[in-house]
């Protein structure tokens, strides 16, 4: 125990030098935690509103769907059988139809996908209620993204133009029941929903869908002959690439703090033990090994780190609650511009990993830099150092 005394005495008798390399280093721990928080929200945030409105507990793909590639749409397209009916048929599943067709909003060209979605489905949190509108003959949703790049809003009557699962083409008006919100730009950009069975009627397509969304609770997915099942870990997959890019960008931001900090605290170690020489001296002159010596430095700057998480909890849980009440305001169309499902605001969130992990990643990196300068005090010899020397 008289090790761990000394060193904590010594520490607090560092005065002014010892709070301001704890205010360093616990700036560095608050802002690894703020900043990995904010992806550890971003990936949770963006996920559960995906999951909500778009991928559910996963997907079946019809047999040559590929979702990067409009050319399979005309083929990608399956009649419900099997397991994937049975599903259908006990709520438990949302069949979509998906092709390819063209719109002209005020006499421009532009393309779109159609989707087809059973208004009364429960699978995801899609308003797909709305199309349950009977008043036209073809009623149609689209997204606010959709109904800013068109120009087209509620009420608007457009022409559309497909090709049928005979590949002719063909070509209606279509009304604009409603213009929904989502944060989900996949549902929205370039696509206009329809009712199920009014583009099934459209395409001859009777009976078929593309892709089988299930709930989120589905469990285990039964395999199916014609269909692939498609779980979270691949729907989620380029939003998943796209959070842990950003991470390590942001990590190079605070692995620079932390290399200042340890800079500092390297340098506090070698200035420590260059002016507390004839002490050094005197403890070995005492009996003290030169092992139990090192470790004394070493627990100094240990300690250190162990200040500098108090201080940092100080100003740092006001700082990281206020941030996960209210939130960190993202700027108007950032989040579309990355291609991210989030709202106006991104919350961090926390957890006990997080917290623990970057404790020990400071509390081993501070001992490391601290022993660093201390193996010195192993080639020293008591009498040089009651004399001031260090050789």
């Amino acid at each position: 125990m008289a090790i761990p005394k000394l060193a904590f005495r010594n520490l607090i008798g560092g005065g002014t030098k010892t709070w301001l390399n704890a205010l360093v280093l616990s700036f560095a721990f608050v802002t690894i935690i703020w900043g990995q928080s904010l992806f550890e929200g971003l990936d949770k945030q963006a996920s559960k509103v995906m999951i909500d409105m778009e991928a559910g507990g996963g997907q079946y793909w019809a047999t040559g769907y590929d979702p990067y590639d409009a050319f399979t749409l005309l083929d990608a397209h399956r009649v419900l059988d099997g397991t994937v009916k049975t599903q259908v048929d006990e709520g438990r599943a949302a069949p979509i139809l998906i092709i390819q067709g063209t719109i002209y909003p005020g006499g421009r060209m532009q393309s779109a996908l159609l989707k087809g979605i059973d208004p009364g489905q429960g699978v995801l949190s899609f308003p797909s209620s709305l199309l349950k509108t009977q008043d036209h003959e073809i009623s149609a949703l689209i997204g606010a993204r959709m109904a800013k790049s068109t120009g087209l809003g509620k009420g608007d009557i457009v022409t559309v133009r497909w090709r049928d699962v005979r590949g002719t083409f063909d070509a209606k008006d279509i009304v604009i029941v409603d213009v929904f919100q989502t944060q989900v730009q996949s549902v929205d950009l370039g696509q206009i929903w329809l009712p199920l069975e009014t583009l099934r009627a459209m395409t001859g397509m009777e009976g078929q869908a593309t892709i089988v969304v299930v709930k989120k609770d589905f469990g285990p997915a039964p395999a199916a002959d014609g269909w692939a099942f498609k779980d979270l870990d691949v729907l989620l997959r380029d939003l998943k690439a796209l959070v842990r890019t950003k991470s390590i960008g942001f990590s190079i931001f605070y692995t620079t703090l932390m290399l200042l900090a340890m800079l500092a605290i390297f340098n506090t170690q070698v200035i420590s033990i260059w002016r507390r020489r004839k002490e050094i001296g005197t403890l070995m002159a005492l009996g003290m090994t030169r092992l139990r010596v090192i470790a004394l430095f070493t627990l100094e700057g240990t300690l250190l780190s162990v200040l500098a998480a108090a201080v940092g909890a100080v100003y740092g849980i006001p700082l990281l609650v206020y941030m996960s009440t209210h939130g960190w305001a993202i700027p108007s169309g950032q989040a579309d511009s990355i291609n991210l499902a989030l709202g106006n605001k991104l919350y961090p969130t926390y957890t006990v990993g997080l917290i623990l992990g970057t404790a020990m990643a400071v509390l081993i990196v501070t001992t490391v830099v601290s022993y660093l300068p201390a193996r010195k005090i192993a080639k020293l010899k008591p009498t040089e150092a009651l004399r001031g020397r260090l050789s």
